[in-house]
C-alpha cells in the first residue's frame, strides 16, 4: 500500500478520510504521527488553504500529501461561514462550553437563521481535496465536490460531525447526521471530491 500523509488535525475528518482511502488501497497516515502541527490557514479560499496544508505536510515528511479544506455555505448569510466554518463561533466572539466548538458553531448558525423561512435556508457543503506528489510540486491535483441541502431549525441525529445535525440531506430526506458513514460517502461533498481524486490519481502519479 502506498503511504500518503493526511494534513489534518481534525480527528473526525481524519477518521472519515482514512476510511474512504482504505477502499482504494492507500494507507493514510495522519500528520500528527510525524509530529506535525497544523499550519496557519492564511488563504482566502478553500483551494488556497488546502494547498497550504498539503505542501506543509509534504515538505516536512518527504511523502506525498493530501489535504482537505471544506466548509458550509449558507445562501441567506451570503456564503458564510464558508472557509471559516470550523472557526465560525470563535470569530463571532462566542465561547464554547467544554471546548465543544462543533456545538458552538451549530448554536450560532441556528441563532442567525432564527425566523428564516424554509425556502431561504438553502446552502451546501464544499470540499477541496489537494494531492501533492512532493513538497515542491508545482501542479498539485485539485478536486472539488459539493453537496446541496438546507439548514434545519433544530439538530437531528448523532452521526457525522460539524454541521451534520443541521444539514438536511434531500437524497435521503433526513439530516446528514441520521445517515450512515457509507451512505454519506456516496453523496457527500468529501465523497464526491475523493471519487474525482481516485479517478485522476493513476494518471497523475
Amino acid at each position: 500500500m502506498q503511504k500518503i500523509v493526511l494534513a489534518s488535525g481534525n480527528k473526525k475528518k481524519v477518521k472519515e478520510l482514512t476510511e474512504l482511502f482504505a477502499a482504494f488501497n492507500y494507507q493514510v497516515i495522519p500528520q500528527k504521527e510525524f509530529g506535525i502541527e497544523d499550519v496557519p490557514e492564511t488563504g482566502t479560499t478553500f483551494v488556497e488553504n488546502a494547498i497550504i496544508k498539503a505542501r506543509h505536510a509534504a515538505k516536512i515528511t518527504g511523502l506525498p500529501a493530501i489535504a482537505d479544506d471544506s466548509g458550509i455555505e449558507i445562501d441567506y448569510l451570503n456564503g458564510q461561514p464558508g472557509i471559516y466554518s470550523a472557526r465560525f463561533a470563535k470569530m463571532n466572539g462566542v465561547t464554547a462550553e467544554d471546548g465543544d466548538w462543533d456545538q458552538a458553531n451549530n448554536d450560532l448558525l441556528v441563532e442567525k437563521l432564527t425566523g428564516v423561512a424554509t425556502e431561504h435556508r438553502t446552502g451546501r457543503y464544499q470540499c477541496i481535496l489537494v494531492f501533492m506528489r512532493h513538497g515542491d510540486d508545482p501542479t498539485p491535483l485539485i478536486c472539488h465536490g459539493s453537496w446541496d441541502g438546507r439548514i434545519l431549525e433544530n439538530e437531528v441525529g448523532v452521526n457525522g460531525f460539524g454541521y451534520d445535525p443541521l444539514f438536511w440531506c434531500p437524497e435521503h430526506e433526513c439530516a446528514s447526521a441520521q445517515i450512515s458513514a457509507e451512505q454519506k460517502a456516496e453523496i457527500s461533498h468529501r465523497g464526491k471530491a475523493l471519487k474525482e481524486l481516485m479517478n485522476k490519481l493513476p494518471d497523475y502519479l
